[in-house]
């Protein structure tokens, strides 16, 4: 896709009981690139990147659930790139860390560059990856197409993903494009058309 002039070509991989989506992100200026959720088959992450003579630069990792992480370690090692997750899933994730994110933070790529914002409410430290030039963003298991994130785990939080979607999710503008730990990408016209757990929590701050 292009927007402003700007190229970013996703490539997607999905893996696992739960099909966990993983992405590999390039830009149209040299060859670095990210591996965002590497969760199953480091071996196919390994052999794109490979066959397409890219730089890793970084592993983002969303959260720290395995179905989003357990390729993280062998990536790493394979390629040689740093692993970035946010510091208070660091414990629960205890895989290899380079990075230590807060949320707010600007991560550039070649032509691209992305705000990390810190959502909570799936996990202490779920993050996503928001591309403002693009009008994309990375949502791993705080929001997909059809439903949120669960809530109900060890370090999630109902309370906390009330607040994520209200004061940062549904700020975001109907053109910009989520692309989710699982299932397909949309817009956030769709999401507010057919996501009846996104439209549940707007529509009790509406009536409040």
């Amino acid at each position: 896709m292009c927007y402003n002039g700007v190229v970013m070509n996703i490539e997607r991989f999905i893996g696992g009981a739960y099909s966990a989506n993983g992405y590999v992100i390039t830009g149209d200026t040299g060859t670095g690139c990210w591996v965002i959720d590497p969760g199953y088959h480091p071996e196919k992450f390994i052999w794109t990147i490979r066959r397409q003579r890219l730089q890793p630069e970084g592993i983002l990792l969303t959260h720290h659930h395995d179905d989003h992480t357990g390729a993280a370690a062998a990536l790493k090692r394979e390629l040689d790139c740093p692993v970035y997750i946010h510091r208070a899933d660091r414990a629960a994730y205890g895989g290899p860390a380079d990075v230590l994110l807060e949320g707010g933070e600007k991560l550039t790529l070649g032509s691209l560059s992305c705000r990390v914002v810190h959502t909570p409410g799936h996990t202490k430290g779920g993050v996503c990856f928001y591309f403002g030039e693009e009008r994309c963003c990375f949502t791993g298991d705080t929001i997909f197409n059809v439903d949120l994130g669960r809530t109900d785990l060890s370090d999630g939080s109902p309370k906390e993903m009330e607040q994520t979607i209200r004061k940062i999710v549904d700020r975001w503008a109907d053109d910009v494009r989520i692309y989710p730990g699982h299932g397909d990408d949309c817009t956030m016209a769709y999401v507010r058309e057919i996501n009846r757990e996104f439209l549940d929590i707007v529509d009790r701050r509406s009536t409040r």
